[in-house]
């Protein structure tokens, strides 16, 4: 071998040698979100999901070469069991934990994780938030050990914003979310921004109700009917989001209606009931008729489960702990941790960056119609003759929020 070919064999071994350093490990990541009570349909469907997508790209399918397990413990939907799931997940040496189903429990983690990594700085535990929006976490209370996959609130109002404001004729808008951090900030972030961008829209009314309490909506539909209202604005999910529509249709009501979740479990069962007397439009990483690999995992995950793929975070997800493990030439949380803050990955579609001052991900948004099937659009959600249709891709830059956080970095 000659000098050059010399200096290129070992320019590939300083390249490739760390990036299978931990080539064939197997990366535990605990799922510590909700698997019974009213929140188990919504919970059971991310945890397929992420087990789904840990075993697609397991192993050679990932550049780190890594298989992923996702274990589930379920919290139950209560802070103090997320706390004692948490405990019980570090103690059989979990480092990974993901989590989304209530941005109240992300809270409580990601507290939690900041103070087990300040006693135990040799062993830190990380959290992927794939589902909480409050844009706290990465705001004022942001820590270095919380990374969140998904939009914001104040992201996905950017995006309802910026479709309204194509809509002047909706100048009433009447808000209906569960009381709790998530539709709270929804509430207050959606009449900061139509005060800013939209002053013509006006919010005529406002409820915020027990989250996974109520069982009849029909008092909120009734102020809301008798508001003038002529578009809902929710945050909804779950149960809360299924009551909600059922109320909206026993009413007769044919306002458009503005959400973040219609797509999960049950959603468009009830949705289908009504056809297409009620608008319904979603803003979304996705929709139910993605192309090329995304759609093809879609299809694998309805053959597999028998529902829908609807949490498309866990896709980016494995794929960004992924592409961080490879970098960093390692599973370990602190130089996983260090390579994700600021990293730009490849995600199906595109691209997408952590960014680093706020570990808030940036990437677009999707907003869909509720809509029957077509030749152009086929997959129909749960199997309804219906589908979640794009209307338009909001690009993450024009989502893209100033930082609010100061982080305190190990």
């Amino acid at each position: 071998m000659n000098w050059r070919g010399l200096i290129a064999s070992l320019a590939l071994a300083c390249v490739c040698g760390p990036a299978l350093a931990q080539h064939g490990q197997t990366v535990r990541i605990a799922f510590i979100d909700p698997l019974s009570g009213p929140m188990a349909d919504v919970g059971r469907n991310s945890l397929q999901s992420w087990q789904f997508v840990a075993e697609r790209q397991s192993g050679a399918k990932n550049p780190a070469g890594v298989r992923f397990v996702v274990a589930p413990f379920d919290n139950k939907g209560s802070p103090q069991e997320s706390l004692n799931a948490l405990k019980a997940a570090i103690d059989q040496g979990f480092r990974y934990v993901v989590q989304g189903n209530g941005s109240g429990v992300t809270h409580v983690l990601a507290d939690a994780i900041a103070r087990h990594n300040a006693r135990r700085p040799d062993a830190p535990v990380l959290l992927l938030n794939y589902a909480a929006t409050d844009p706290a976490l990465t705001g004022e209370r942001c820590t270095y050990w919380h990374f969140r996959i998904e939009a914001d609130t104040t992201m996905k109002v950017a995006a309802l914003v910026d479709f309204l404001a194509g809509h002047p004729e909706l100048q009433k808008v009447y808000l209906v979310n569960q009381d709790y951090a998530h539709g709270q900030q929804l509430s207050r972030h959606f009449k900061e921004a139509v005060a800013e961008r939209l002053p013509s829209v006006q919010v005529v009314g406002e409820e915020l109700h027990p989250a996974f309490q109520l069982r009849d909506f029909k008092p909120q539909v009734q102020r809301l009917m008798a508001s003038g209202a002529q578009a809902v604005v929710t945050g909804n999910w779950g149960e809360d989001f299924v009551y909600l529509v059922q109320a909206l249709q026993d009413a007769k009501a044919q306002l458009p209606l503005f959400t973040y979740y219609a797509a999960l479990p049950g959603a468009p069962q009830v949705l289908a009931k009504g056809g297409q007397s009620m608008p319904v439009y979603q803003v979304a990483l996705h929709h139910n008729n993605p192309e090329g690999e995304m759609g093809r995992l879609a299809a694998d995950f309805r053959r597999r489960y028998k529902t829908d793929f609807v949490v498309y975070a866990t896709q980016t997800g494995i794929q960004m702990l992924g592409a961080a493990m490879a970098r960093a030439g390692s599973t370990d949380t602190r130089r996983v941790a260090d390579v994700l803050d600021g990293m730009t990955f490849p995600v199906l579609g595109g691209t997408a960056t952590m960014r680093g001052e706020d570990h808030q991900l940036q990437l677009g948004q999707f907003i869909s119609r509720w809509q029957p099937v077509d030749a152009r659009y086929p997959v129909g959600a749960e199997g309804t003759g219906h589908t979640f249709a794009p209307l338009q891709y909001v690009d993450a830059r024009v989502l893209s929020q100033p930082v609010r956080c100061n982080m305190p970095r190990p």
